[in-house]
């Protein structure tokens, strides 16, 4: 059964930073693109940051890059993302995501509040 477990939420100031990180189970971690979505109250849910199988390639947003950065270690089965420079539209729940055989699996999520 897939499991992904975020953490690292909270709440910063603008301009702050924060670290996310997703535990991933229940299939071969390294075989799988990862990514990070989020949603704000109110909007729809949207991809922030894709990396590939061995961090070679990586995707982000316009809205996130230069500020945001994804990486995985395969070996810790967990797939992060530094948030730098966070804005106050950066706030929403902030969600890894695994898509395998057509299937995108989700964690819980996790908050992130950038207000001052």
């Amino acid at each position: 059964q897939v499991q992904l477990v975020e953490s690292g939420g909270g709440l910063v100031q603008p301009g702050g930073s924060l670290r996310l990180s997703c535990a991933a189970s229940g299939f071969i971690f390294s075989a799988y693109v990862m990514s990070w979505y989020r949603q704000a109250p109110g909007k729809e849910r949207e991809l922030v940051a894709t990396v590939s199988t061995i961090n070679s390639v990586t995707y982000y947003a316009d809205s996130v890059k230069g500020r945001f950065m994804i990486s995985r270690d395969n070996a810790k089965k967990t797939v992060y993302l530094q948030m730098n420079s966070l804005k106050p539209e950066d706030t929403a729940v902030y969600y890894c995501s695994v898509l395998r055989r057509s299937l995108r699996d989700w964690g819980q999520g996790t908050q992130v509040t950038v207000s001052s």
